[in-house]
């Protein structure tokens, strides 16, 4: 599949596909080109989606190559859902769905890097409300598509049905790393302004809250905690990356053409604690499975089994529904956030 090779008018391309245009980047072209390698246009639409609408189009290619890695079997004889798959024990259904942003609110490639919104970057409550509202937004919208349709066809009832959602809801998403979601899912809100404006009366860092609701501008209440009852059962898990980046190629390539630096932040063992990092791209050593979380549905009809996608650094979460409480898995040595710098070599 040529994704690059331009099928409509510059003047139609999505601003992320122009800024990937430029010759210095043909090592991470080439990277996603790897990735995409095998993945079956279905209605012919989605070289023209890629470069027209972008992340949507990126969140599929990274989910198959995600699933390449983990060696599953992808069945293409359906139009929908998007990924019906098997691994050795278990045949499963996945949705690809992005949380994008809201009418008359900045896009997420809108960024000014201006010193008010920098600024807005030293504390997170804000920036986690808009996004547990897309996401809220997107998670709904799936599980009602699932009722009305997916459910009646015959290569998905009664097979375990996972959401993969990705968050373009806003400048700076990658910022947000498990915050939102896990509120969403669990109403389980990492409370980081709290610790920031008092430090030290936390010394095990961020308390853990409670909030039951967001509320959203025009003063409707979001409700968190879909995963705390049946009311979701026909969700299995919810896949979730804010990672899933052009970045991740910047991060993998190796690229020649660039200097590039790859800011991190790292949990590391035994507790998970965070470090820092800056180094070059081969001294970060990102892999592809790096900054994957998944969430299973204690109350799913139709559980995922964990070991499906259990490997080393990717984090799975399960919550004792009786004792509330969290069970981890991977999450002492996981990505948390990575931003890459990369300037083109001058001759």
């Amino acid at each position: 599949m040529d994704l690059f090779t331009p099928v409509v008018e510059p003047e139609k391309f999505h601003k992320n596909f122009a800024s990937v245009l430029v010759s210095f980047r043909e090592t991470e072209r080439r990277l996603l080109e790897e990735w995409a390698n095998g993945f079956v246009d279905r209605d012919g639409k989605f070289v023209k989606e890629f470069q027209t609408t972008f992340n949507s189009s990126f969140w599929e290619i990274y989910l198959y190559a995600l699933f390449k890695e983990y060696k599953l079997s992808v069945n293409w004889s359906y139009p929908t859902p998007d990924f019906h798959l098997s691994s050795t024990n278990c045949e499963f259904i996945v949705e690809a769905v992005t949380a994008n942003s809201a009418h008359g609110k900045p896009n997420e490639w809108d960024k000014t890097f201006s010193r008010e919104e920098l600024e807005k970057l030293r504390r997170f409550k804000e920036l986690n409300t808009e996004a547990i509202v897309r996401l809220s937004n997107a998670i709904i919208a799936k599980v009602r598509k699932y009722n009305e349709t997916y459910k009646r066809l015959a290569h998905v009832a009664g097979k375990p049905f996972i959401l993969a959602i990705a968050p373009f809801e806003q400048p700076h998403f990658n910022f947000q790393h498990d915050r939102p979601i896990r509120a969403l899912l669990f109403d389980h809100y990492v409370d980081e302004d709290a610790y920031l404006d008092n430090p030290e009366a936390f010394p095990d860092g961020p308390p853990s809250v409670n909030l039951e609701y967001v509320t959203k501008e025009n003063g409707a209440e979001i409700p968190l905690g879909l995963f705390k009852d049946d009311s979701l059962s026909e969700v299995s898990a919810v896949m979730f990356s804010c990672l899933a980046t052009w970045g991740k190629l910047s991060a993998m390539s190796n690229n020649p053409a660039t200097n590039t630096i790859v800011d991190s932040l790292w949990a590391t063992p035994p507790r998970g604690a965070p470090e820092k990092r800056s180094c070059s791209p081969s001294e970060h050593g990102e892999k592809i499975l790096d900054g994957l979380q998944i969430y299973h549905n204690p109350f799913a009809s139709k559980p995922l089994p964990p070991e499906v996608f259990r490997a080393p650094r990717v984090v799975q979460h399960y919550v004792n529904h009786k004792t509330g409480e969290w069970q981890y898995e991977g999450h002492t040595q996981a990505l948390l956030f990575r931003q890459v710098h990369a300037r083109p070599k001058t001759k």
